[in-house]
């Protein structure tokens, strides 16, 4: 599970399909209607927000508004009513993992789009996010 820091608009169409399943889970996760990934270091940042689920419908609604202006088909229905406009903190060095991470994903699937992306010299977070100058969240896993 990949719940990006990063805006959405980086991501490749595989990229941006694979986050909203993914937020989907994490969502059925957050509302306790799964058995599994109760643990994932993910959702770590989620459960400490005020309202988790409301945290969660709101980065949904962003990457809802990210495949709509692409003409993707995904189900506004799934995200649901409750929408925080609360802002969790994720920090630059999380921020500059993730982007390095994504390059290389994107350096061997869609190489058009890594290299849109590679000229960009201020990534921005997922709107969820405000940045804050810091190393790698604690809860990420590093390869």
């Amino acid at each position: 599970m990949r719940l990006w820091s990063i805006h959405p608009q980086y991501l490749d169409k595989k990229g941006i399909v694979a986050l909203w399943r993914e937020t989907l889970l994490a969502k059925k996760v957050l509302s306790c209607k799964t058995k599994g990934y109760k643990n994932h270091p993910q959702l770590i940042r989620f459960k400490e927000a005020k309202n988790p689920l409301k945290s969660i419908n709101y980065y949904l609604s962003e990457i809802y508004q990210e495949a709509k202006k692409r003409g993707y088909g995904f189900s506004r229905d799934k995200i649901g009513l409750g929408i925080t406009k609360e802002k969790l903190l994720i920090t630059s060095g999380q921020i500059e993992y993730e982007i390095k991470h994504l390059l290389l994903k994107l350096k061997k699937r869609d190489y058009k789009k890594y290299l849109e992306i590679k000229k960009i010299k201020k990534i921005k977070a997922h709107p969820l996010f405000i940045i804050r100058k810091g190393q790698v969240a604690s809860w990420e896993k590093i390869k």
